[in-house]
């Protein structure tokens, strides 16, 4: 078993989130598709706007964390200058071959001496980027590192993934343990080859194998990750405040919760995906702004991701201070800054029907 604790203290000094305005109704998509009569499950997914996509987004994210970062003395233009890494992961980056980092870079002022990459792995390529940014920061090859999970998902129509497949995700600026606003104190993975859901190149749509969704995918992961976390670190579900699962509906992460024996109490803060749907790479991580957005110092939080294919990420977390927003929009405010529509404009939107 493989815990990983940074070799010097390092934390999140400034996260952000950003989640699109457009909002479509499950009821929508099973009103087309079933006549009504589909189990919904979640209440409504985000949809990003026709000039939305996973680098605009990751810029809003990146520069509601950079707003947070600052302080008595880090200035936007001093980190600007400071920033080692910037790493996206997402299973929809808009280009196959044209990376998504360089402009997030580029648009928050990180270039040109910086180091940049984009991450896959299905819903956990935005934790992946954050475990990587730890490493970065901890070593001393970056005094700063920006991490994103962002994804504008994508679900065939008429699929069960129609109904979840949300838009959104989360930023946070890795930095020295002296500037942050929450202490990481460890991580864990645990990764199988699990076939549970992939997308062939060139194709539009990802595909499922339904009957791994749940065990030995999702459930069999993040509970052997988080045990493994807790185990490693001596400490038991009574020991946090909140915890953030990968939510890819309303009932996994709850169940899943309740499995290793934390409460739903624990649970709600960080859970949006009635709201917003599976945000997928940025799912667990846009969970945990919510819940930084309200934590209080000394209270600790455990955040488990999930990727299809497959594997989780663990991460054991103790929040130093409050931060200062600084300009930047809390996650709750994206979430309630809403504006329905039906499903004629969701085709759109999405570009499933062009016009030659």
């Amino acid at each position: 078993m493989s815990f990983m604790k940074p070799s010097k203290p390092v934390g999140i000094v400034g996260y952000g989130s950003y989640v699109p305005r457009y909002r479509l109704p499950g009821e929508e998509v099973s009103e087309l598709w079933t006549e009504g009569n589909a189990g919904l499950p979640v209440r409504e997914k985000s949809v990003p706007g026709l000039d939305e996509d996973v680098v605009t987004m990751s810029i809003e994210a990146a520069r509601n964390a950079m707003k947070r970062a600052t302080g008595a003395h880090l200035t936007i233009e001093n980190l600007q200058q400071k920033i080692g890494a910037v790493w996206v992961g997402s299973e929809s980056h808009p280009y196959a071959v044209k990376p998504t980092s360089t402009i997030v870079a580029e648009a928050i002022g990180a270039t040109p001496f910086t180091q940049a990459a984009d991450w896959q792995f299905a819903c956990k390529a935005g934790t992946e980027a954050f475990q990587a940014a730890i490493g970065f920061v901890s070593s001393g090859m970056a005094q700063y590192a920006m991490a994103i999970g962002m994804d504008a998902a994508q679900g065939r129509p008429g699929d069960a993934l129609e109904y979840t497949a949300g838009a959104g995700g989360a930023a946070y600026l890795i930095g020295p343990i002296e500037d942050a606003l929450v202490e990481i104190e460890g991580s864990l993975s645990y990764v199988t080859d699990t076939p549970d859901f992939w997308r062939r190149q060139y194709e539009k749509f990802p595909e499922h194998a339904g009957r791994f969704t749940g065990e030995p995918a999702y459930f069999g992961h993040i509970m052997s990750s988080a045990n493994a976390l807790m185990e490693a670190m001596a400490l038991k579900p009574s020991d946090f405040n909140y915890a953030v699962f990968h939510q890819p509906n309303a009932k996994f992460p709850l169940k899943v919760g309740g499995e290793l024996g934390f409460s739903k109490k624990q649970m709600e803060l960080g859970m949006l995906v009635n709201d917003i749907g599976n945000t997928y790479a940025g799912s667990c991580m846009i969970g945990l702004t919510a819940v930084l957005d309200m934590a209080q110092p000394g209270e600790r939080i455990l955040v488990t991701s999930f990727g299809s294919g497959a594997g989780s990420d663990s991460f054991c977390l103790r929040v130093l201070r409050k931060p200062e927003h600084n300009g930047a929009v809390k996650t709750r405010d994206y979430v309630a800054r809403r504006k329905v529509i039906d499903y004629a404009q969701y085709t759109r939107m999405k570009g499933y029907y062009k016009l030659n």
